[in-house]
């Protein structure tokens, strides 16, 4: 299902966020705290203080989406406080639910599929 939604805007909410928040509690934290609204089509992803949980609020048609991630060995490499919300691409989204950090150096090029006929 979240690969579906891989078109959407994404944006970090950069620092810790206290995870026992549902979907109101982050709904409220992207419209007061990010300065944007919760009901637009893109994908809102927080962390906890200790960076090995993830939770990812979007809005569709007629409801939220909550997504949760936890990462069993390690952590997220995820930005320092700040208050500006970060915009990443699909693909650093991607990179970070993977552990990655979203500024990948030696990543290798997009290549679009060849169509074989």
């Amino acid at each position: 299902m979240l690969s579906e939604m891989t078109s959407k805007p994404v944006y970090l909410a950069c620092g810790s966020t206290d995870l026992r928040k549902s979907i109101d509690g982050l709904a409220a934290l992207v419209q007061e705290g990010l300065g944007m609204s919760p009901f637009s089509p893109s994908l809102f992803v927080f962390c906890n203080c200790e960076r090995n949980k993830l939770k990812i609020l979007y809005w569709e048609h007629n409801g939220f989406w909550l997504y949760y991630r936890r990462i069993e060995c390690g952590t997220f490499q995820w930005p320092q406080a700040n208050r500006e919300p970060v915009a990443i691409t699909s693909r650093e989204l991607r990179w970070l639910l993977d552990g990655l950090s979203i500024s990948q150096r030696q990543a290798h090029p997009k290549v679009p599929a060849e169509v074989v006929i």
